[in-house]
C-alpha cells in the first residue's frame, strides 16, 4: 500500500474528527456529569452510534475475522451470542437510566457503592476495573501500531502508529469529554461500517459473488460452513467464549457508563435499536471477511493475519483499502478514549473522592482531567514493551469484569445482597480469573470465564446470607425504580 496514500487518509480522517470534536463544544463542562457524561442529553441516534463505536472495537475486524479464519461459522455463532446479550441493555438499561437520574451517578462502581452503602464496594471495583482495561486499552493501540507497520510495509514504524493512536485518543477526551468522544465516535463508527461494508462486498464480487463465494467454501473446506466443523468449537471452547460476551453490556463499565447518558427513555431505546441494526450488519461483515481472507490466503499460521493481508491484496483498490485501514484505526481509538474517560472518572469519583472525604465535584473534575494522560502513558507503555502479560490481560478482560454481573443484578432486584457480599466476590473471584489466565489454565476444561462467574455467584449469596444488608437503601432503591418504571410504561 502506497506511503503517501496512507498518510492522506489518516490526515482527512484527523481532520475531520478533530473539526467534529470541536464542533462538540457546547458550553463549559464544569462538572463530574456535563464532562463525562455530556450533561446526560445524548440524543438516540449519537447515543447509537458511539455506543456501537465504543462496542465494536478493532478487534471485530482481527479478532473476528481471524476467528472465522481459524473455526469457520462458529464463530457468528460466537458473536450473535453476543449480539442477543445486548438485548440486557433493554432490561437493565431504563434500570441504570432511572437511578442515575435520581441519585446523579457518574460511574457504575459509584452507584454500586452508593447501593451497597459501601465506599470499599465503589474503590474495589474501580481498581478491578483498571486491571483488567488498562492492558486491554494496551492490545488496542498495539493493534493500530501492527496495522500501520503492516500495510506500509515497514515503513510506518510500530512506534509511530502507537503514538497515533495515544495522540488522537487524548485530543478528542479533552476537547469537550465525552460530548467530542460520542460525536467523533458517531463518525468513526460509519467509517468502520461503510469501508468495511464496501471492501466485502466488493471481495465477494471478486470471488465469483454469493453463490460462487460459498461454492469455493464447499469445495476447498467444507468444515468451515458446519459446527464444530474443523473441531475448534468445542463445546466447552465456545461456552467459555459466549459466556463473558453475553454480559459484556453490563459488566464492562465503558459501556455500562453510556446507560446514564440518554436524555430520556425514549433516546435509550432508539440507541439499543440503532446498535442492534448496526451489530448484526457489522458481525456478518466480520464473518465474510474472514472466509474472504481464506479463500484469497488460504493456510496462514496466525489467523489474526488475515486482515493486514486482504488489505494489501492486489484484488484490493487501494483507496478502499485506505478506508478500511482508516475504519479500523477510528475503532481502535473510539475504544481508547472511552476507557480514558471511563477510568479517569472512576478514579477521581470513586478511588479519589471516598479516600480523600469531603472533595468537591470541581476537585473531582480536575483529578479526572489530571489522570486521563495518566491511564494514556501507562497503556502507551503496555504497548511499547509488547509483553506477554498484555495479551494475557487482553484475554482476561471479559473475564475479569463478568465477576461483577451479581453484583450488579443483585443491586437491582435483591435486597439481601450485602457490601461484604460485593467486596469478596469482586476481590477473590477477580483474583482466581487473573491466576486462571496467567497460568492458561482450565481446571475441569471450563474457561476462566465461566469459574469467575459461578464463583462470584456462590460467594455474593452465601457472604450476603451471612452479613447485614443496608435494609433501609435497598428498599429505597428498588422501589423507586419499580415505581418509576411502572409510570413510564
Amino acid at each position: 500500500m502506497n506511503v503517501t496514500l496512507i498518510w492522506w487518509g489518516l490526515g482527512i480522517y484527523i481532520t475531520i474528527s478533530l473539526f467534529i470534536a470541536f464542533l462538540s463544544r457546547t458550553g463549559r463542562q464544569s462538572n463530574m456529569g456535563a464532562y463525562f457524561l455530556g450533561d446526560r442529553k445524548m440524543g438516540g441516534f449519537v447515543s447509537a452510534l458511539s455506543y456501537s463505536a465504543t462496542t465494536y472495537s478493532a478487534f471485530m475486524l482481527v479478532g473476528l475475522a481471524g476467528l472465522t479464519y481459524r473455526g469457520g461459522v462458529g464463530a457468528l455463532g460466537f458473536e450473535l451470542i453476543y449480539l442477543m446479550g445486548v438485548s440486557l441493555i433493554a432490561f437493565f438499561g431504563p434500570r441504570f437510566w432511572i437511578v442515575g437520574k435520581k441519585y446523579g451517578y457518574i460511574t457504575p462502581s459509584e452507584m454500586i457503592g452508593d447501593r451497597y452503602q459501601s465506599k470499599a464496594s465503589a474503590i474495589a471495583i474501580a481498581v478491578s476495573n483498571c486491571i483488567f482495561l488498562i492492558p486491554y486499552s494496551a492490545v488496542q493501540l498495539t493493534g493500530v501500531g501492527y496495522l500501520l507497520q503492516g500495510v506500509s510495509n515497514q515503513q510506518i514504524s510500530f512506534r509511530t502508529g502507537v503514538i497515533i493512536a495515544v495522540v488522537l485518543a487524548l485530543f478528542f477526551a479533552y476537547i469537550a469529554g465525552m460530548r467530542s468522544v460520542a460525536w467523533t465516535d458517531s463518525l468513526q463508527s460509519l467509517f468502520m461500517i461503510v469501508g468495511s461494508t464496501l471492501i466485502v462486498l466488493f471481495l465477494i464480487r471478486e470471488l465469483g459473488g454469493f453463490t460462487g463465494f460459498f461454492q469455493q467454501l464447499e469445495i476447498q473446506q467444507p468444515e468451515m460452513l458446519t459446527v464444530p466443523g474443523n473441531g475448534y468449537f468445542s463445546f466447552l471452547t465456545f461456552i467459555g467464549l459466549t459466556i463473558p460476551w453475553f454480559f459484556f453490556s453490563i459488566s464492562n463499565p465503558q459501556v455500562s457508563q453510556r446507560l446514564f447518558m440518554p436524555a430520556s427513555l425514549k433516546s435509550m431505546r432508539h440507541m439499543l435499536l440503532g446498535f442492534m441494526i448496526f451489530g448484526f450488519i457489522y458481525t456478518l461483515v466480520s464473518i465474510f471477511w474472514g472466509y474472504s481472507a481464506f479463500l484469497l490466503e488460504p493456510g496462514l499460521d496466525n489467523p489474526d493475519l488475515a486482515t493486514p493481508i486482504v488489505l494489501t491484496s492486489s484484488a484490493i483498490p487501494p483507496i478502499l483499502a485506505v478506508i478500511v485501514m482508516v475504519g479500523i484505526i477510528a475503532a481502535a481509538i473510539s475504544t481508547i478514549d472511552s476507557i480514558l474517560l471511563t477510568l479517569s472518572s472512576m478514579f477521581a469519583k470513586d478511588v479519589y473522592g471516598n479516600i480523600r472525604k469531603g472533595t468537591t465535584d470541581r476537585v473531582q473534575l480536575k483529578i479526572g482531567k489530571f489522570i486521563i494522560p495518566v491511564i494514556a502513558l501507562m497503556a502507551y507503555l503496555f504497548a511499547e514493551l509488547q509483553l506477554d502479560l498484555i495479551a494475557v490481560l487482553s484475554v482476561a478482560s471479559s473475564a475479569g469484569l463478568i465477576v461483577v454481573v451479581p453484583t450488579i443484578i443483585g443491586a437491582f432486584f435483591w435486597k439481601r445482597g450485602t457490601a461484604a457480599a460485593v467486596l469478596v466476590s469482586t476481590i477473590i473471584s477477580g483474583a482466581v480469573v487473573f491466576i486462571l489466565e496467567l497460568l492458561q489454565a482450565k481446571p475441569l476444561g471450563l474457561a476462566s470465564g465461566l469459574w469467575g462467574l459461578l464463583l462470584s455467584t456462590l460467594l455474593f449469596i452465601i457472604v450476603s446470607l451471612f452479613t447485614k444488608a443496608p435494609e433501609e437503601k435497598a428498599n429505597e432503591f428498588i422501589s423507586y425504580i419499580k415505581e418509576n418504571l411502572r409510570h413510564k410504561q
